[in-house]
């Protein structure tokens, strides 16, 4: 198990919350998500034998998020 704090900017609401956690949460793979809005940062657990970090970065931005 692997945990990552990634830094996402354009989040700024609810939506954007449930947008992120829902999309990352539903890879295979992902164990937890959790997003701070206000410091604008995620936190993902994850297998890494199934889910690369690459491609939770490319689910965020697929929801209109940039991950730094």
């Amino acid at each position: 198990m692997t945990t990552e704090v990634l830094k996402v900017n354009g989040m700024s609401c609810g939506h954007c919350v449930k947008a992120v956690e829902e999309s990352v949460g539903g890879l295979a793979g992902v164990k937890s998500v959790a997003v701070d809005l206000s410091s604008g940062k995620v936190e993902v657990s994850y297998d890494e034998s199934t889910v690369t970090l690459e491609s939770i970065k490319e689910t965020i931005d697929d929801q209109g998020y940039e991950v730094e």
